[in-house]
């Protein structure tokens, strides 16, 4: 799914018991709306897609990709400030 996808994807693995996560589904929001129509975004719970996050090699959470095309070309874990994900999205636009 994500692989094949053609154009801008962001892909994100939380847990819905992560604090961090927490504080990030405002901001995840926020790049969805600001980017609609030219990025797809992906939010996907590391307790529901155990084999998925594993595949990404998400090993905590939040943890963040951009793929362009089906590849991916950027990784982040952690915390994020929504104007820094905004500006690596956009430069892969």
């Amino acid at each position: 799914m994500i692989r094949d996808h053609k154009g801008v994807a962001l892909v994100e693995i939380f847990a819905s018991w992560c604090p961090h996560c927490q504080r990030m589904m405002p901001v995840v929001d926020d790049v969805k709306a600001l980017l609609e129509g030219k990025v797809k975004v992906y939010q996907f719970d590391m307790d529901e897609y155990g084999e998925l996050a594993e595949s990404l090699g998400a090993r905590s959470v939040p943890s963040f990709y951009i793929y362009k095309d089906g590849e991916q070309v950027w990784k982040h874990t952690g915390e994020i400030d929504g104007n820094v994900l905004v500006g690596k999205l956009q430069e892969y636009l």
